[in-house]
């Protein structure tokens, strides 16, 4: 993503912000609430055409294309607050996330596929003939990652898992990002709770006011002051000891 802008009507969101996700690689996007991070997402993923700049994707020029043509180029998003259909089970919800797919194997092979994820979690599998809408906030979260990984995208976006849950079911979220991480599936982080996406991440870059105001490597940009004083309620030295691999941005 190159000088990507957003604008809501006279409002410019996202102010030309610059951001690289290599295969394999997790990257975090930290910041407060309302600096751009979201409308980031939703637009590289084809939610809101972007005003300016431009989307590259696996070599391929993707900037404005709608949200169903970056799903079957391999790029799929975990929406904020989760958008399950509240109506279907959870099954009929793995399902429809597989709606872009055609695998070999056909409907069989994607049969295959809901057992997987009801592997991965558990508690779905309980629960699996239930609707969406009567499961606790952190089983929706599980099933709308679930849903995502239907897709088998070559890149996950993930808005805000940890939104509105509590801590154990944060980590216990956590602790399935850093295994599909340790699988090696390519991630876009946007998280509010700076120290668990920084702990997750290999890169990352700290947006403001829909600007890049730093980035770099994850561990190291968890000692520096702006991060600490700012995300992690440490307090800091004025005067940081710079170090090569961050990058401030004026």
């Amino acid at each position: 993503m190159q000088d990507l802008k957003v604008r809501y009507g006279a409002i410019e969101a996202v102010r030309g912000i610059d951001v690289e996700v290599r295969e394999g690689e997790l990257i975090a996007l930290i910041g407060s609430n309302g600096a751009g991070k979201s409308t980031f997402l939703k637009a590289i993923s084809g939610i809101l055409r972007p005003a300016g700049g431009t989307v590259d994707f696996a070599g391929e020029p993707m900037t404005g294309s709608p949200a169903h043509k970056m799903v079957a180029a391999g790029m799929t998003m975990v929406p904020e607050g989760r958008r399950l259909f509240g109506d279907q089970s959870v099954v009929d919800n793995l399902m429809l996330g597989a709606y872009r797919r055609s695998p070999p194997g056909g409907k069989a092979a994607i049969r295959t596929m809901v057992e997987e994820q009801l592997d991965r979690f558990p508690i779905l599998r309980e629960r699996r003939r239930l609707p969406a809408g009567g499961l606790s906030g952190g089983q929706q979260q599980m099933l709308a990652m679930s849903r995502g990984l239907m897709a088998s995208p070559r890149l996950l976006l993930l808005d805000e898992p940890s939104l509105g849950l509590a801590p154990l079911i944060v980590r216990q979220i956590f602790d399935i990002i850093e295994e599909l991480r340790a699988a090696g599936m390519t991630i876009l982080l946007v998280e509010q709770m700076a120290n668990l996406a920084l702990k997750a991440a290999d890169r990352a870059y700290l947006i403001e006011r829909g600007t890049v105001v730093l980035e770099g490597n994850a561990r190291e940009l968890m000692t520096h002051p702006r991060i600490k004083s700012g995300y992690l309620g440490h307090r800091s030295a004025p005067d940081p000891t710079p170090t090569s691999n961050l990058r401030m941005n004026s």
